[in-house]
């Protein structure tokens, strides 16, 4: 379809920089929605405003959705998404980015004020309104100029030409769940336009003339899903659509019960600002800041090259709703309560979510997060027929991502990796482990021509130190014996923990098997799943930033029980918890 000049000359997009500059404003502008929404969702109380909360909580899902399909877009083209940027998180109130400057955005609790601002966010364009690059008065509008956008550059440089990015940064619907809205990937000008189209219908509703958005409510499967725009109406009148109305009949269906006294009175635009450091008000904000951008550095890292953090990302918004009604029912004078702030804390300040070194990040209450392209591999315990352990089987490589994260809860349906399912399942990730070095927690037994050192707060009862007959610190007796000594260098290499290692003499330069920088996921005999086996002194990090000491060898709890979080103490073995070994692909 050849593109009149005049709709041409309304997108404002004449090249591919253009179109991914545009794309990138769609990311912030989906992104400027989420504070708003989450501030009125998390403000409700659930018991006196069901349905608002299931209505506002869906908006605010859908535009999650948004913001990966924009993402989605942008890959598709060749550009890359940014989203752990300080012009993500500007100062509230804010205006929506590049568009009616009018339009101030700000933190608010549910209400009559709230809502007044979500519906004229959702506004839909009026019929035959032009497509609007910049300064737009629609949403709807700002996305039909990246359609124009689109459909012409695909007509002068070719379809090939245009989505030239890599298929494999897109995704898709097996990583997005929780909504009736479809996640496209990205491929082509009709996936492109189909991806526009779910965003817009989603807000706007289907035809530009329809109060229905083409999906099923997720939460009402007999139900049509109602656009954005008038589910907050259906708030606003206090009546449901049903079918038959029309956007000039408005709501005639059955009643919304919506109470506007049903919500937290939290103080409008909060700061960080506002109260001295120290104080229990601006601590808690600073802890939700921080984990609010934990999430824009988990979808960034989704978004180019490791799909599969989306899990984690959204698994990670979880911790914001108790961090916000936490504040939010902390008094702040004059009638209010406190509130999130949403504001950027630097990744300096973040210290773990810096550069692309190798390093494994315990994230609180959640997954290891594995940044650099740490190889990732099963390793099995070979046994005897009488069941003593004699050494590890090095078995095929698990694909990855360049950054990925390991399920530490145990109960990820996609083992070893993380699926998110840790936000759901009550996992308490309260790291507990001794964090004295070696030195200090060591107890030293000498043998003749080795000192056998071991700190059993490590050990995780891979059996190897015990021996066909007897443990090692009984055969140190025999050491004059070079076999027997070497027989026990031998065991103490395959410690996987490094409870034991060993010297040649007393104080003496610790002797430390040659291992590669990886993470091994362990078996054990009969299937038992263990550890994940951390060797070649990738550095491990806690929650808090800190890290453990380094070593050649480490073991992390992956079962979810150990009492020594992070690390694992042989629970595992107590609980008998076993793995079906994944066939998926990393990127699937």
């Amino acid at each position: 379809m050849t593109l009149s000049a005049e709709r041409q000359a309304a997108s404002g997009i004449a090249t591919l920089d253009d179109l991914r500059e545009h794309l990138q404003w769609a990311i912030e502008l989906e992104h400027a929605t989420l504070p708003p929404y989450l501030c009125a969702l998390y403000s409700l109380d659930p018991e006196r405003n069901p349905e608002a909360v299931e209505l506002v909580a869906g908006v605010f899902i859908e535009e999650m959705l948004h913001l990966a399909l924009a993402a989605n877009l942008l890959n598709a083209v060749g550009g890359r998404p940014r989203l752990d940027i300080p012009r993500m998180l500007p100062a509230h109130p804010r205006p929506l980015p590049h568009g009616d400057r009018s339009l101030e955005l700000s933190l608010l609790p549910f209400g009559e004020e709230a809502l007044d601002m979500f519906l004229r966010l959702e506004r839909p364009a009026p019929p035959g309104a032009p497509p609007e690059a910049e300064d737009y008065e629609t949403i709807g509008q700002f996305y039909d100029a990246i359609e124009v956008g689109l459909r012409r550059l695909c007509d002068t440089l070719g379809e090939r030409a245009v989505f030239g990015g890599d298929p494999a940064r897109q995704v898709h619907g097996g990583h997005f769940r929780h909504t009736g809205g479809r996640l496209i990937a990205v491929t082509d000008l009709a996936s492109a336009l189909a991806a526009l189209e779910e965003i817009v219908e989603e807000g706007e509703g289907t035809s530009r003339g329809e109060v229905w958005d083409g999906d099923r409510d997720v939460h009402h499967p007999e139900r049509d899903e109602v656009a954005h725009y008038y589910r907050f109406q259906e708030l606003r009148i206090g009546r449901r659509y049903q079918r038959g109305d029309t956007p000039e009949s408005g709501p005639t269906g059955g009643a919304i019960g919506v109470d506007f006294e049903g919500a937290l009175p939290m103080r409008r635009n909060p700061r960080l600002a506002d109260h001295p450091k120290g104080s229990a008000i601006r601590t808690a904000q600073d802890e939700f800041n921080h984990t609010y951008c934990a999430v824009l550095h988990l979808l960034e890292q989704a978004f180019n090259g490791s799909p599969r953090m989306l899990a984690v990302a959204t698994g990670t918004m979880y911790g914001l709703k108790a961090q916000a009604q936490a504040l939010m029912r902390m008094p702040d004078g004059e009638g209010t309560t406190a509130g999130p702030t949403f504001e950027y804390v630097d990744p300096e300040l973040r210290r773990w979510s810096v550069g692309d070194r190798k390093r494994i990040v315990v994230l609180r209450n959640g997954p290891y997060l594995v940044y650099g392209g740490v190889p990732l591999r099963r390793k099995r315990k070979i046994v005897s027929a009488e069941n003593d352990a004699l050494t590890w089987k090095t078995d095929e490589d698990i694909p990855t991502e360049g950054t990925y994260a390991l399920c530490r809860c145990g109960g990820s349906g996609s083992k070893p990796f993380c699926d998110g399912t840790h936000a759901v399942n009550g996992f308490d990730g309260t790291e507990s482990a001794d964090v004295r070095p070696y030195s200090e927690l060591q107890h030293v037994h000498d043998g003749v021509g080795i000192s056998a050192q071991r700190v059993g707060e490590l050990c995780i009862h891979a059996a190897f130190c015990i021996g066909r007959t007897r443990p090692i610190a009984k055969m140190l007796d025999d050491t004059a014996d070079s076999d027997v000594r070497s027989n026990i260098m031998g065991r103490i290499d395959h410690c996987p923990s490094g409870s034991y290692s060993y010297a040649l003499e007393r104080g003496g330069e610790t002797i430390e098997p040659d291992l590669p920088q990886a993470v091994s996921v362990l078996e054990e005999e009969g299937g038992l799943a263990s550890a994940l086996w951390v060797t070649g002194g990738v550095p491990v990090l806690r929650a808090d930033g800190e890290p453990l000491e380094t070593r050649n060898r480490m073991t992390l709890c992956r079962c979810g029980h150990s009492s020594g979080k992070p690390l694992c103490d042989g629970t595992h073995r107590e609980i008998g918890f076993r793995e079906e070994p994944t066939t998926e692909g990393a990127g699937s």
